[in-house]
């Protein structure tokens, strides 16, 4: 993808949402076939890929990074999907320019791994991206809200960052609820981590509207079918 179709990408959380977005986490995929993967839910459906990148410091694993969202982005942007970056990582800002260049659409990092989430936010504003405020469950969700002033979204942790796979802690059904009654309506909530069949409509009205499903999409065998199900199941 040229540098000219990478500046005229439009930075819209609210174009790129339709009242409520699955978002296919691509941590969870088969790496050997991941340009097969993507292509297949973008004829699924899905609008918006979840990226995770983890720099083996916030979190203990290195996960995929500017190379690997390169790769892709063309295919993703093409079909006028968008790239989530979800930062794992102790200097968000650090990064933000190689993940503007690589093709990611926004960026969202910590709450935890700054002191001023406001300066780290404007930077990536000045880079066109969008920006989203990550918050792990020790954290108390009016304290994410509070640092949030002028974010796309707001991300609640569902898991403990950084490992694929794990299992959904319930509590975040009431810490979810707690964020949107705090948030302005404009702002997205997103949960990430244990997303399925069997919890995503509670999420959905509980307040999320961006929801992250790693296993529960790229552990089926039949991926279509399992993006439909989780679809079909906000209803």
């Amino acid at each position: 993808m040229t540098g000219k179709a990478l500046d005229s990408r439009p930075v819209s959380w609210q174009a790129w949402v339709r009242t409520v977005e699955i978002e296919p986490s691509l941590y969870a995929a088969d790496f050997s076939r991941l340009g097969e993967q993507i292509e297949i839910l973008l004829r699924a459906g899905a609008r918006v890929f979840h990226f995770d990148v983890g720099d083996g410091h916030f979190v203990p694993p290195v996960t995929i990074g500017p190379i690997v969202l390169k790769s892709i982005a063309p295919m993703i942007l093409e079909h006028d999907g968008a790239i989530d970056c979800h930062l794992m990582v102790d200097d968000p800002a650090h990064h933000f320019e190689e993940i503007r260049e690589a093709g990611g659409s926004s960026v969202t990092f910590h709450y935890e791994a700054v002191s001023d989430p406001q300066a780290v936010a404007a930077r990536a504003r000045e880079l066109g991206l969008g920006v989203g405020l990550a918050f792990n469950p020790e954290t108390l969700p009016e304290d994410a809200a509070a640092a949030a002033d002028g974010f796309d979204l707001v991300l609640c942790m569902s898991i403990h960052p950084g490992y694929s796979g794990q299992k959904f802690m319930p509590e975040a059904v009431g810490r979810i609820r707690t964020l949107r009654q705090l948030l302005p309506k404009h702002v997205f909530v997103q949960v990430d981590g244990g997303v399925g069949p069997d919890n995503v409509r509670e999420l959905y009205l509980s307040g999320a509207n961006l929801l992250v499903a790693g296993t529960s999409v790229f552990g089926m065998e039949d991926l279509p079918r399992a993006f439909r199900r989780l679809v079909t199941s906000l209803a």
